[in-house]
């Protein structure tokens, strides 16, 4: 394969921003193949890397894998005419690749194998995907030869940086996802002032903090204007998954300056690894905020995913309840679809606000708004306040894109309950984290005779089972994640429960 120009090593700032300005429009030409409103021939370029801060995506174990969450895009090739070519840092097992095709209701899987170009760099360094691909010319123009027509074909990444933009430009293709020079908006401080503009409640707190002297400075403000208050959040603007978060609990003297910076030094960090000095050095390198903690007997942390297209149209996609964990409750664990009745209208309006908000700032991306909810008694009414939005896929992605890779259902936008071809409403509770010293040296084909013998593959006469994804983590790592579906949130947590049963027993042979 000999690689053809433009090359990334000559290809100019101004050239870069130039071209990627003039490939925006054509992505309107392929919304509707994107969407999956008609079958149309389309290609998507699936570019599933993690580009985020190399030091907090280093606490992610088996990060590579993760690459791996993107494959319920396959769903693509449930229109015969569209193409996937999807790349990864490692080569992905073929029998995982096999796993997912055989579960295309309709479609034969050697005709959606013939439609499918997987590629890889073969570097499992721990860098972002997109960097390695960048330094391979000849990959870049393999990506190029399997893209049947530029003109119907897209960018689809995890996040937006200016990485992706030079991958879309060096591909001649449109970014499925957001313009890097609006990343800001995505960001702790960013999220804040778009919750001003869009009216939605947000915590008392400050934003573009840059040092540990400005969050020394914002905790003795917030002791001033919310008298009584017994704890702060400190967040890293681009963390995620709440790693970046740590709880800061004021001293008696609240309007003592020098007992609140002596207090500062016992910040209780998210994660246990975390010292003061490192947290602070990032801290100074990313900026971030500082916001009261709004304390409540009962406390759920529910969340809106949505879209924005490129005519500025806000399209609500799911609502989730999130499953967190960590030592300070902060760290995403997982989460359960829809999130619950009484609160889930209510944040879905406000994060329509929230995009339209996004959009008027020319936002065209999937994006997620995280909620807290709050309430002193069940007698109580709920109330709620928007904490953060992330602009880009989420940890609540692709278990939905799971839902919709099984059942080609859609969300219902009047009662946020999704709905299968049959008619049947479906739940469903997923998790990235399931992890035992037992399932190390669980090879994927070890946990598909497991999952066949002990009938947990989904059904899709009842609609109902279990789809397994970083299946690629699960030796090296005893790293699995899945998606539990049923048609009701009590059968959810029964099949969850023995699904945890069955892995226990099987993995457990011949240990200890």
């Amino acid at each position: 394969m000999i690689p053809q120009p433009p090359f990334a090593a000559t290809l100019t700032p101004e050239e870069e921003l130039r071209r990627f300005e003039e490939l925006k429009p054509r992505l309107n030409q392929v919304w509707d193949v994107l969407m999956r409103t008609a079958d149309q021939p389309g290609t998507s370029v699936v570019v599933p890397s993690l580009t985020l801060d190399q030091d907090e995506l280093r606490k992610l174990d088996g990060a590579t894998f993760y690459e791996e969450r993107l494959l319920f895009l396959l769903i693509r090739l449930r229109n015969p005419r569209a193409h996937v070519v999807y790349v990864t840092s490692q080569p992905v097992h073929p029998l995982i690749l096999d796993y997912y095709l055989h579960l295309l209701a309709g479609v034969p899987a050697s005709h959606a194998r013939a439609r499918l170009t997987m590629l890889c760099t073969y570097d499992a360094s721990p860098r972002a995907l997109t960097q390695k691909i960048l330094e391979r010319p000849r990959l870049i123009e393999r990506i190029r030869q399997a893209i049947p027509d530029p003109s119907r074909a897209y960018l689809t990444v995890f996040n937006s940086t200016p990485l992706e933009r030079k991958l879309s430009v060096l591909l001649g293709i449109p970014l499925n996802g957001l313009d890097p020079t609006l990343n800001y908006l995505g960001t702790k401080s960013g999220s804040r002032k778009v919750f001003r503009e869009a009216g939605v409640e947000l915590p008392e707190g400050f934003e573009d903090l840059t040092g540990e002297a400005d969050v020394e400075d914002a905790l003795v403000e917030l002791a001033h204007r919310r008298p009584g208050l017994r704890k702060a959040v400190v967040k890293l603007n681009e963390s995620f998954s709440g790693e970046g978060n740590a709880i800061f609990r004021f001293p008696e003297q609240a309007d003592d300056r020098l007992a609140i910076r002596k207090a500062l030094r016992n910040l209780e960090f998210a994660v246990p690894w975390e010292t003061h000095h490192n947290y602070f050095q990032k801290f100074t390198r990313m900026g971030g905020i500082v916001e009261e903690f709004i304390d409540a007997a009962i406390k759920v942390s529910p969340s809106a995913q949505l879209r924005t297209s490129p005519t500025g149209e806000v399209l609500p996609t799911s609502t989730h309840d999130q499953i967190l964990g960590g030592p300070s409750g902060q760290v995403y664990q997982g989460c359960s679809f829809p999130a619950h009745e009484d609160y889930r209208m209510a944040i879905q309006y406000r994060s329509v606000l929230v995009g339209q908000a996004l959009a008027r700032q020319g936002v065209v991306s999937r994006f997620g708004v995280d909620f807290l909810a709050y309430r002193e008694s069940v007698d109580e009414p709920w109330k709620l306040t928007a904490l953060e939005i992330n602009l880009r896929v989420l940890g609540t992605t692709h278990p939905f894109l799971a839902l919709q890779f099984l059942t080609g259902g859609q969300l219902d936008p009047d009662t946020g309950e999704f709905v299968s071809l049959s008619g049947r409403p479906k739940f469903y509770m997923a998790t990235d984290n399931l992890r035992a010293a037992t399932y190390r040296g669980v090879l994927p084909e070890d946990l598909i005779d497991i999952v066949t013998d002990n009938g947990l593959h989904y059904s899709h006469r009842t609609e109902s089972g279990v789809l397994f994804h970083l299946i690629g983590a699960l030796s090296e790592y005893g790293k699995l994640g899945l998606t539990v579906i049923a048609s009701s949130p009590e059968e959810v947590q029964d099949l969850y429960a023995r699904t945890l049963d069955v892995l226990a027993r099987e993995t457990g042979i011949g240990h200890a």
